[in-house]
């Protein structure tokens, strides 16, 4: 996987020098490269929707330093990614909040629910597959199973959607980030 992401940088890198279109020169506008070796699409446009996602009711963007949504998306002949990542917080308590995206991720198979210190703290990629030669189909699980932090997490290593619910630092209400990750080893639609 690493081998993938090293290439995919240096793809990146020269993927930049002859872009066909920039849409903006605009920190907040999505910046788009089209070539005939790649495209890529870099973006603070992530949000519920975009996720395959409802927004939970009532809940707003998370307006704080290094809480901007991110929109990634690069895809070759032999690599594609998409990353997407939106943070939100709500009045509502947090079980309110899982128990809204535990009935939502349900339409992309099970839910797993684990609790952590931190986000990404507690699911790993289940290694005990031996049959699975490609990673498309490891499974998750949880790792830990004690923390603040609720994660609803559905799908593979390569395609999953993350729910991560924690209570909000000022003691009232909550904070969420969703997240979506596809990778896929040849070109198609991601």
């Amino acid at each position: 996987m690493f081998r993938h992401l090293t290439l995919t940088f240096a793809i990146c890198a020269g993927l930049t020098l002859p872009a066909v279109s920039q849409q903006s020169d605009s920190q907040d506008k999505p910046f788009d490269v089209r070539s005939s070796l790649g495209d890529m699409h870099v973006g603070k446009d992530a949000d519920a929707a975009k996720q395959g996602l409802p927004l939970y009711p009532g809940a707003r963007a998370k307006v704080e330093k290094d809480s901007d949504p991110v929109n990634f998306g690069i895809l070759t002949e032999s690599f594609g990614m998409k990353l997407m990542v939106a943070k939100y917080e709500s009045d509502d308590a947090p079980i309110k909040v899982v128990d809204f995206y535990r009935d939502k991720l349900k339409k992309y198979g099970k839910v797993l629910e684990c609790h952590s210190q931190k986000h990404g703290g507690g699911v790993k990629v289940n290694d005990d597959d031996k049959d699975s030669k490609d990673s498309n189909n490891k499974a998750l699980k949880c790792d830990e199973d004690s923390g603040p932090v609720t994660e609803l997490k559905v799908g593979t290593e390569d395609n999953q959607h993350v729910v991560a619910i924690e209570p909000s630092d000022a003691g009232k209400g909550s904070t969420f980030a969703l997240v979506y990750l596809r990778m896929q080893g040849k070109r198609g639609d991601i």
